[in-house]
């Protein structure tokens, strides 16, 4: 599930893709509609991919409750969102076991599953899990990409370093 360039705005319903960076702020498309629509750097936006929610033990990130849902659906729709709130807090408990009740409210859940249907409409859900072991070895890769170049440099430093030092000490007898 890709939800990187996916936006929540605040006071505008729904969920919005992100289309074009610019100056002032950037562009975005409605999922519900496809309308684009400029939002400027004072509106308050949300990546999909840093929101998480509490649980008793820790914050959960969205991606993975939103993974939940869909192994528990089967990549198939999940209940409406304006079902009642006892049915959404009891489906919404099955989905997450550990949520924190005192903090994760009725209208927080209906957003999550409203969310989640709107993206499971547009194909953008899986069951997946991300190959975290490929962006970890990519990580390496790099890591020793730049060690790499960093030791010629210091060898070179050394060599210049030493030809600097040899006049010096003649100069000085």
């Amino acid at each position: 599930m890709n939800v990187e360039k996916i936006l929540a705005i605040s006071g505008k319903p729904g969920l919005y893709e992100l289309k074009v960076q610019t100056r002032s702020g950037f562009v975005a498309e409605s999922m519900i509609d496809g309308k684009k629509i400029t939002v400027g750097m004072r509106s308050n936006v949300s990546l999909l991919s840093e929101i998480s929610m509490y649980t008793h033990s820790e914050e959960k990130p969205l991606v993975e409750i939103m993974r939940a849902i869909a192994v528990k659906e089967n990549e198939g729709p999940a209940i409406s969102h304006k079902e009642d709130n006892d049915k959404l807090i009891a489906y919404f408990k099955q989905i997450v076991p550990d949520y924190d009740e005192d903090r994760v409210y009725a209208s927080d859940i209906k957003k999550v599953l409203n969310w989640y249907n709107m993206l499971q409409a547009k194909g953008m859900v899986s069951k997946e899990e991300p190959k975290i072991e490929k962006a970890e070895s990519i990580k390496e890769q790099v890591v020793e990409e730049v060690k790499a170049k960093k030791e010629p440099k210091k060898e070179a430093k050394t060599e210049k370093a030493e030809k600097v030092e040899k006049p010096k000490a003649k100069t000085k007898k």
